[in-house]
C-alpha cells in the first residue's frame, strides 16, 4: 500500500489516470464493472446487468466483501469500480492496486452518467451495430 499512495502523484491525479468515462470504459473490450455498492439495499433496488454490452462482465461484490471475494476479481482485465458518489470505489481502486492489479479506473460520474450511457437512442445504434 506504501508504493500505491507512493504513485498517487499531481501528475497522476492531473491527468485523471484514475478515472474513466462510461463511454470510454463501454467501448473497450473483455471489461468488467465491478460495482462495490451493498447487494441488499442498493444493488437489489437498482440493479446494473448491461445485457447488450457483450463486452461488459458485470460484478456486484459490496466494498465489505472485497477482501473475501478478491479471487473473483479476474485481474487480467480491465477494471472500472462504481458507486454512486466514488468514496467507496475510490477506496476499492487503492486496495485493489495494492494487491497487484494493475488496470483498475474509478467510473466516473456515479448513476448520471452511467444512465446516460445506457440511454434509448445508445442502446439501439448498439444492437443495429
Amino acid at each position: 500500500m506504501e508504493q500505491v499512495l507512493k504513485n498517487f502523484t499531481l501528475d497522476f491525479f492531473g491527468k485523471g489516470k484514475h478515472k474513466v468515462s462510461p463511454a470510454a470504459f463501454f467501448e473497450l473490450d473483455d471489461v468488467v464493472l465491478l460495482d462495490v455498492r451493498s447487494k441488499k439495499e442498493e444493488a437489489a433496488s437498482l440493479s446494473i446487468g448491461l445485457a447488450l454490452h457483450d463486452n461488459v462482465q458485470c460484478l456486484n461484490i459490496p466494498i465489505n466483501e472485497i477482501p473475501d471475494h478478491l479471487n473473483d476479481i479476474p485481474m487480467n482485465k480491465p477494471i472500472a469500480l462504481f458507486c454512486p458518489a466514488g468514496a467507496r470505489s475510490a477506496i476499492v481502486y487503492s486496495f485493489l492496486l495494492s494487491k497487484g492489479f494493475s488496470d483498475v479506473r474509478i467510473l466516473m460520474g456515479g448513476y448520471p452518467a452511467l444512465t446516460d450511457e445506457v440511454m434509448p437512442g445508445k442502446v439501439l445504434q448498439l444492437t443495429l451495430q
